[in-house]
């Protein structure tokens, strides 16, 4: 059945179409990432990169999330991450403010939200464009082959290009939501993740070739991910199922018989989110100190107070994941807007009064979020606790563990369902035995 859902994939001209316009953009996205900016020196970069050790530090860690593209320095070195950081700034203010928030719920207003965004990307790209202007001077100082022209026109080319590259990104992840299969932005993200796999299992072999690495701890280690792998996919699917009826009722001239429905709670409402939001939140200062450092020592102090692999680190990305779970639940399902909604359908939930209603589905979210971020929260700490207690290598224990691999799972869960729509709405089968990827129920 699975075989026969693969041949479907391709016979169908529009979802052929989408896939193969997604992996072209995809494509050019991983090219870019090995584009120097003009003016740099990629052999004498990558000189200077092997011979400093950066094994768990910020560099490692800004370079896994710009997908290999931040040692390059390339023209996609920030990613997606400036347009992140920006979605977090602008829905923080439409709950902040609520004129703003008016401003989205009118004719046409989700468009100037995504301006705005759009707007606040540029600037935000522009100060951690700078932030790593600042970052290769620094370079310079100890390898002057680095930089191939002055200061100051290497200055405005990596302002503008840096800058340009992740409003392209930024396009291309618009244009392959739109075009392609599956949410563009998570895509990029899940692509600079997938294609530094090799080498950190290369760097694995390595590892175990020198004996700093046991054969048996790392077999462990590897079933230890595919059981935390099946535990994701297995939180993923989880939903608590909330039984609504609706009374008859009459819609123009027709009437409409008694329903009896519900309405599903995902366990983790936000998916990957959380997630990408903390990460995020966390790595706009943090390049911002690595890239300034050189210049003072607070930057410095600072970069070494909140380096990935410290406490303090840990304790802020726990809370933030949580306190992003709770928030994006919030937005994406508003209890108020849920029961509104059912009460003007001539809606009930079985037990609950109507004007309790709003009350008990905060409730049950509330029941159901908390753990479900606990559980991200534990996940995302896997690559800190392993790297410390196995020795691994850093490039390995950031893939194989935490952001990276809720990142995985829940793209690659979304693009799957995404595709078994298309299939479904051409009358084919699922990609599952049952036609669809089933969910858990709580």
């Amino acid at each position: 059945m699975a075989g026969n859902a693969l041949v479907d994939i391709f016979r169908i001209k529009e979802l052929r179409q989408r896939i193969v316009y997604t992996i072209t953009w995809l494509v050019v996205f991983r090219i870019g990432a090995f584009v120097p900016i003009p003016g740099i020196n990629a052999s004498a970069l990558k000189a200077y990169f092997a011979s400093v050790s950066t094994q768990g530090g910020i560099t490692d860690y800004l370079d896994f999330f710009a997908g290999g593209a931040f040692k390059n320095f390339s023209l996609f070195m920030l990613g997606v991450m400036p347009y992140i950081s920006t979605q977090i700034i602008m829905q923080l203010l439409l709950v902040v403010f609520p004129s703003m928030k008016k401003v989205a719920e009118e004719e046409g207003g989700r468009k100037k939200i995504a301006l705005w965004t759009r707007f606040g990307t540029v600037g935000i790209a522009v100060v951690q464009s700078f932030a790593l202007v600042a970052f290769a001077k620094t370079i310079a100082r100890t390898h002057p082959d680095v930089l191939m022209i002055s200061e100051s026109a290497y200055t405005l080319m990596a302002i503008t290009t840096v800058t340009t590259g992740t409003m392209f990104l930024v396009w291309i992840g618009e244009q392959i939501t739109k075009r392609g299969i599956g949410n563009g932005i998570s895509l990029l993200i899940f692509a600079g993740i997938v294609a530094r796999l090799p080498n950190a299992l290369f760097a694995l072999g390595q590892k175990i070739a020198s004996g700093e690495i046991n054969p048996v701890f790392a077999i462990v280690v590897l079933l230890l991910f595919v059981t935390v792998v099946a535990l994701v996919i297995y939180e993923q699917q989880g939903q608590r199922k909330i039984p609504v009826n609706y009374a008859k009722r009459v819609v123009g001239r027709r009437m409409y018989g008694a329903q009896n429905t519900y309405i599903p709670f995902k366990i983790n409402p936000s998916g990957v989110i959380p997630v990408i939001f903390a990460s995020s939140l966390l790595t706009f200062p943090l390049q911002i100190a690595q890239s300034l450092g050189g210049t003072s020592k607070w930057l410095r102090d600072f970069a070494y107070f909140l380096r990935p692999e410290g406490l303090w680190y840990s304790i802020f990305y726990v809370l933030f994941i949580i306190f992003f779970a709770y928030f994006y639940t919030q937005v994406s399902l508003n209890p108020q807007e849920i029961s509104k909604n059912i009460r003007e359908n001539g809606g009930s939930i079985p037990g609950i009064r109507s004007e309790k209603m709003e009350e008990y589905l905060t409730k049950i979210l509330n029941r159901i979020v908390l753990p479900g971020s606990l559980y991200l929260a534990a996940i995302a700490m896997t690559p800190t606790l392993i790297q410390r207690m196995f020795n691994f290598p850093s490039e390995l224990a950031y893939l194989l563990g935490g952001t990276s691999l809720l990142i995985l799972v829940g793209v690659d869960l979304d693009t799957m369902s995404q595709v078994e729509a298309q299939l479904k709405m051409h009358h084919h089968d699922g990609l599952t035995k049952r036609g669809h990827i089933k969910s858990r129920n709580l």
